[in-house]
């Protein structure tokens, strides 16, 4: 069974590939370096969405070596333009209600070709959730607090594990990047959560604990004041905490969680904290609705009024003393 797969694309000069990759990277995809080796140079991108498509085209002779589909194809032909490289030809109308789809060929001045497609969706009012905010799953440069409970550390510890290995795959380098915080139990991850989260140092709080049912109501009482307190803790405090406790009927299913037939939660917790400390940033560098009329907010006809009496009020005072 094939677990992944990589495509390659030749380009026919080396001109054509700078040309190239600076189209990629004006298109949105993200490159990794250009790797120089003996007879051959190349560069790893990474789109935000991938596809395989294999297909036959009947009607078009023009030979071209790649197939790219966009989400904004008007705006992919500006780019085009910006960067003053050859559209070959364009297929579609400029108008986006007579086509809502457009599609063009790009030749760069080696002779290589790419024929870029996509449909209007920004201009159609069709959703595409790839122009949405996402956080990223880079943890580089973040910082992350881990509360873990000591109680069922059989599990926990395992729970840990996955998450510290979730954490450094991400890009988390420097040991003073993560901080661990060991409680009690269970019942102890909210105040632990909320006292690191109130120190304003970290991107995101992971909470680790496992809580198994046993033969009386303690366990449900248990489960709804953790669950309550770190959520409250993450809306007080603004800051995003993982839920990584586990809440199991039995030992088996804790095990399970921890590693075994349902993967790692540990682990999951943690990819969780990344793409929410990525998140809360991506969205706190957008500008605020409530800040542009709080500075275009004029003065009201009340406070204009309250000034109109104040002067009243000073003149009359002047009158009085004269």
């Amino acid at each position: 069974m094939i677990q992944w797969v990589h495509l390659g694309v030749q380009v026919k000069s080396g001109e054509d590939f700078d040309l190239f990759r600076k189209l990629l990277d004006a298109l949105g995809m993200k490159g990794r370096g250009v790797e120089e080796y003996k007879t051959y140079r190349i560069e790893s991108f990474l789109p935000p969405v991938a596809a395989l498509e294999v297909f036959n085209r009947k009607t078009s002779d023009e030979r071209v070596f790649l197939e790219l589909t966009v989400s904004d194809p008007d705006t992919a032909i500006e780019i085009v333009q910006r960067l003053g490289l050859e559209i070959v030809c364009d297929d579609s109308d400029e108008e986006p209600r007579q086509h809502l789809s457009r599609s063009f060929v790009v030749r760069l001045p080696g002779g290589t070709a790419v024929n870029i497609t996509g449909f209007r969706t920004n201009k159609t009012g069709i959703s595409f959730d790839g122009a949405a905010t996402q956080g990223s799953l880079s943890g580089k440069g973040r910082k992350f607090g881990i509360v873990v409970s000591r109680f069922n550390s059989f599990i926990v510890e395992r729970l840990l594990s996955g998450a510290l290995d979730c954490l450094y795959r991400s890009g988390v380098e420097e040991k003073d990047s993560v901080e661990i915080v060991r409680v009690p139990g269970s019942f102890e991850i909210p105040s632990a959560a909320r006292t690191l989260a109130e120190t304003g140092k970290y991107d995101a709080i992971i909470c680790l604990g496992c809580l198994i049912r046993g033969d009386t109501a303690h366990y449900d009482v248990i489960v709804n004041e953790v669950t309550r307190g770190i959520g409250q803790s993450a809306q007080e405090t603004g800051v995003p905490h993982a839920f990584g406790v586990l809440t199991c009927e039995n030992l088996e299913q804790a095990i399970d969680r921890a590693g075994l037939k349902m993967g790692n939660k540990g682990f999951e917790a943690a990819l969780a904290a990344v793409e929410m400390g990525n998140l809360k940033k991506a969205i706190s560098r957008q500008p605020s609705a409530i800040r542009k009329t709080a500075v275009s907010r004029q003065p009201s006809a009340v406070s204009k009024s309250k000034t109109k009496t104040r002067v009243r009020t000073s003149s009359s005072a002047k009158k009085r003393k004269s």
